[in-house]
């Protein structure tokens, strides 16, 4: 009976579930997003740093400057095959902070020196424009640089641009690079990493061949993260000098909690530093967080509203169906099935909207992942080879079902209740 009365007045039926369905629409959508946005960006920073797992060196200078330095990984290694630690790839960088100059242009830039030789995977995970990685293992010297930085020192392939930095311990030192490629700018903000041979990059840093800043470790199963970075820092521990990495404050990056650490604390000789990329990652995830935060208020603002619409057209449908429940109530239907009669009509085109509204943000997903948006736009690190994804775990459609349903049938409770409470003499004599 519920389903038939709502077909009576099919146009109110619609723009009712329509308003349902838009508002659906929008929060599926935001949710979709934000459901697969840790994941995207994890997997492409973990590409572009070349690891899930971290782990840095560090030496304090006579001044009280810290130095990032591995000068013997016997140690580091021992811990991987001791604890048995999964991992896919083993990478080993240095980088450095340099001024490039070219025909009176210059640019600041990250150099990230890597031996390309041992990183097929990564190689192949950074999309080139103009050159190949093998021109740059080809010529010492060779860099690769973003697009923008290209543009802006109107640098070409095959051009030599000095580069001004300091070596590890501070003092200033000039070397050349020769661009032998270029590659699309894919940062959110600018300043994408240019790469260049360890080999190089430690000579002009003053390392040793064999010395490096930083290893890099690539799991098999980013999942498995937290608890290999657990096993590897408390397998460390009993063997070298390590930062702490519970912090105090649980609100505060660790990363910056340990940097600060490194500033504060005096220690003699290498101590070691491990971080994990769920660390660098942790304010993303504070983002994501915000992002759903504002998601589900704008349900609950949207549904505000059409609250609202929704208690004002069943006054109208009580006002219309005086006499009719007049009669039902004089053949012997009781107030509560009144009552749930029009709290069904409710629920029902809450149910209709819900699925209505679904079925779109499905649809849009679909269209959305089949577009190729390529590498050159700035959101590039928000999606999978250039491709948007969606993510949409079943809790959050039941959640936002189960919220819009409550809302719905809130909204119709007291037009709903004024309605079981007629008497069904007043009701027939009614005039409305």
């Amino acid at each position: 009976m519920a389903f038939r009365n709502l077909t009576r007045q099919k146009k109110r039926t619609v723009l009712l579930a329509a308003a349902i369905a838009f508002g659906i629409y929008i929060i599926t959508m935001i949710n979709g997003f934000t459901g697969s946005f840790i994941e995207n960006v994890s997997e492409n920073f973990s590409n572009l740093m070349a690891g899930h797992i971290f782990i840095e060196g560090v030496e304090k200078s006579e001044t009280g400057k810290t130095l990032s330095l591995v000068r013997n990984d016997d140690v580091l290694m021992s811990a991987i095959e001791e604890t048995e630690t999964p991992w896919k790839y083993i990478t080993k960088r240095s980088d450095m902070n340099v001024t490039l100059i070219f025909e009176g242009e210059t640019a600041h830039q990250t150099v990230t020196g890597a031996d390309w030789e041992s990183e097929e995977y990564f190689k192949e995970r950074i999309i080139l424009t103009q050159g190949t990685f093998a021109d740059l293992q080809a010529e010492r010297q060779g860099i690769i640089l973003s697009d923008k930085v290209a543009d802006k020192l109107n640098i070409q392939l095959g051009d030599r641009v000095i580069v001004k930095c300091q070596t590890y311990t501070g003092q200033q030192n000039v070397g050349e690079f020769v661009m032998t490629g270029m590659l699309v700018d894919s940062s959110l903000f600018g300043g994408s990493a240019a790469y260049a041979n360890i080999g190089y990059v430690n000579e002009l840093l003053n390392l040793q061949p064999n010395e490096y800043m930083s290893m890099g470790i690539y799991l098999e199963d980013p999942n498995l993260i937290d608890d290999t970075a657990v096993s590897l820092y408390e397998d460390l521990k009993f063997k070298v000098d390590v930062f702490e990495r519970n912090t105090e404050d649980d609100d505060e990056n660790p990363i910056i909690a340990m940097l600060e650490q490194a500033d504060e604390e005096e220690w003699d000789g290498l101590r070691f530093r491990l971080v994990t990329l769920n660390d660098v990652m942790k304010e993303v995830q504070q983002i994501v967080d915000v992002l759903n935060t504002a998601a589900l208020i704008i349900l609950l603002v949207l549904f505000a509203i059409i609250m609202v619409g929704v208690t004002n057209t069943f006054r109208m449908v009580l006002m219309e169906r005086t006499k009719e429940i007049g009669t039902m109530r004089a053949v012997g239907m009781q107030r509560g099935i009144v009552r749930k009669l029009f709290l069904y009509e409710a629920f029902f085109i809450a149910v209709i909207g819900v699925i209505v509204g679904l079925i779109l943000a499905s649809i849009t997903m679909l269209i959305l992942m089949q577009i190729n948006w390529g590498l050159e736009t700035p959101a590039f690190m928000l999606m999978k080879n250039g491709y948007m994804t969606f993510k949409l775990p079943a809790w959050q459609v039941l959640l936002n079902f189960g919220i819009v349903s409550v809302l719905t049938l809130f909204a119709a409770f007291f037009p709903s209740n004024k309605a079981a409470g007629l008497q069904p003499a007043d009701a027939l004599r009614s005039t409305k």
